[in-house]
């Protein structure tokens, strides 16, 4: 065992133990430290942030196959780690870490959790924990989407007409900045009361999406979008379309069946519909984390409740009305 160590045998964690409930159904229990595999290190936590697919596994959404109760949800975690298994070569005890953990394994609800190294990247020093939580989903899909339309970050890009839908909740708020990094003209959706907050992100126009304007995705200019990334599952191809350029592309990462059809339906026509699935790059990771401590990029942190109201900041997620990240710290 590393200097270090853990510090008990036992730690504090929530579980549930069947589908459905919500944050009611989140139990505080004392379980096992986990044990470490060769390849993993063991990580204090610090913050972690609550994403939707958090909650949807907990719905449903791989039912009856995952998850295997009880199980410890959450999978965006920052801290430091305390022990390191055999094989680590990369990070020691010590190092403040974030690590995006295996979704149907998770495990981050709790003080303490084992991450394989091949998940985990070191926090620049500067970088809050919960500021490093928010990214692992969220940052990383909006990243992946804005790369999918080629993207540059490097100030080089000569950018297009954006627009970038539900852009108050966690994906949307890195999307915007990441878009104005990338040069792009960017509208963006969300409701009334976080009008101010995305304008003050980078977009030039944002629209009201309760109005008839904002429904129908009518910038003020008339102007059509090369490109929409879209954020919410609301969102309908009938009303993408029409607000495309002649050439112009969704990238939906939150694809509802319809947009999904649709996705297969416009592989061979001029104006496309294409799904992006998020996929763990640590180099990416590591890129979103130096934007962060440059100060290029910021975790807009809707909530932040301590360990003992883990319950609460579920709930606030499933709300759906969240303003960015909602983060529980230890």
């Amino acid at each position: 065992m590393a200097a270090g160590g853990r510090p008990s045998s036992t730690m504090r964690a929530f579980q549930y133990s069947g589908y459905g409930g919500g944050g009611a159904a989140l139990k505080y229990v004392q379980v096992p430290v986990p044990s470490l595999k060769k390849d993993e290190v063991l990580i204090k936590v610090e913050a972690a942030s609550i994403n939707p697919a958090d909650w949807n596994l907990q719905r449903g959404l791989l039912r009856p196959f995952l998850p295997k109760f009880p199980f410890i949800p959450v999978t965006d975690i920052s801290g430091e780690i305390v022990e390191v298994g055999s094989a680590v070569c990369e990070l020691k005890v010590g190092d403040k870490v974030v690590s995006k953990l295996i979704f149907w394994k998770a495990g981050g609800l709790a003080e303490y959790v084992a991450a394989s190294e091949s998940v985990t990247v070191a926090r620049p020093a500067g970088v809050s924990a919960a500021d490093a939580a928010g990214l692992p989903i969220a940052g990383l899909t909006a990243l992946q989407a804005l790369k999918s339309i080629g993207t540059r970050f490097d100030g080089t890009g000569t950018g297009a007409n954006v627009l970038i839908t539900a852009a108050s909740g966690g994906i949307g708020a890195y999307a915007v900045q990441l878009a104005k990094l990338g040069n792009h003209h960017v509208t963006a959706t969300c409701g009334a009361r976080n009008l101010e907050l995305v304008g003050s992100l980078g977009a030039e126009e944002v629209l009201d999406y309760q109005t008839p304007e904002g429904s129908a995705l009518k910038n003020s200019s008339g102007k059509k979008y090369d490109y929409i990334i879209n954020t919410t599952n609301a969102g309908r191809w009938s009303v993408f379309k029409p607000n495309l350029s002649s050439r112009g592309r969704v990238v939906d990462i939150a694809p509802n069946f319809a947009n999904f059809i649709a996705s297969i339906l416009t592989l061979f026509g001029r104006k496309k519909l294409s799904v992006v699935l998020l996929s763990l790059g640590k180099d990416d990771l590591r890129f979103l984390l130096e934007l962060v401590k440059e100060g290029k990029l910021r975790t807009v942190v809707d909530s932040r409740h301590p360990f003992e109201k883990a319950a609460e900041a579920w709930e606030k997620s499933m709300s759906g009305h969240a303003t960015g990240k909602v983060i529980v710290e230890m």
